[in-house]
């Protein structure tokens, strides 16, 4: 396996439409989520701009887990389409926090695959190279939006993870926006040995 993590402006044209191609089978495909489509199965939102960050595990050439990192200081998820979750709070916009998406581990070559979004053990190893990116850019929290089935996902991790919003039933699913602090508690709970001189 290896983990590749880039803006979307650094890669090749193939590499992103086997990311979209990934996405479109894990999400609209499996997990049968309304989305946009960008035609010949390619799930692409107006989020995926040149300076969105891609997270990807592959194992021989084939992408097995994937997630999304977008800056807070541009519009994203949580502050377009779902900023009723916050509940009145403050929409997080800042350089120092980034949104995780489109999280998920899921084996497409394998047929007896779980029609699911994750597996832990391949939860941990997105989290982690996801983690590393947000280090990597001087980024101290992440905030996403997901089922509340991530928060037993979170908690077996053991990353320093918490509640953002109350959980709120959209579009048929019960969700909540929550935190992960990219302190010393989930660096090591991810065995990331990062400092900011490391990156300097």
């Amino acid at each position: 396996m290896n983990t590749m993590y880039a803006k979307a402006s650094q890669l090749k044209l193939i590499d992103l439409n086997q990311i979209f191609s990934y996405r479109h089978s894990v999400f609209v495909e499996r997990l049968n989520w309304t989305l946009p489509d960008a035609g010949a199965g390619l799930e692409v939102d107006q989020f995926d701009r040149d300076n969105t960050y891609h997270v990807c595990i592959r194992d021989a050439g084939a992408t097995v887990g994937y997630a999304r990192l977008l800056p807070t200081t541009e519009p994203y998820l949580l502050s377009e389409v779902f900023p009723e979750l916050m509940d009145g709070s403050l929409i997080p916009r800042s350089s120092a926090v980034w949104e995780l998406s489109r999280f998920c581990s899921v084996d497409l070559r394998s047929p007896s695959e779980p029609r699911r979004q994750a597996d832990f053990g391949g939860c941990q190893a997105v989290l982690r190279a996801a983690v590393q990116c947000a280090l990597e850019h001087d980024v101290s929290r992440l905030i996403a939006v997901s089922s509340v089935a991530m928060e037993r996902i979170l908690s077996r991790l053991g990353v320093n993870a918490s509640r953002a919003s109350p959980t709120k039933q959209l579009h048929g699913h019960s969700v909540f926006a929550f935190w992960i602090d990219l302190d010393d508690m989930t660096k090591n709970a991810l065995r990331i040995t990062f400092s900011a001189a490391e990156a300097a």
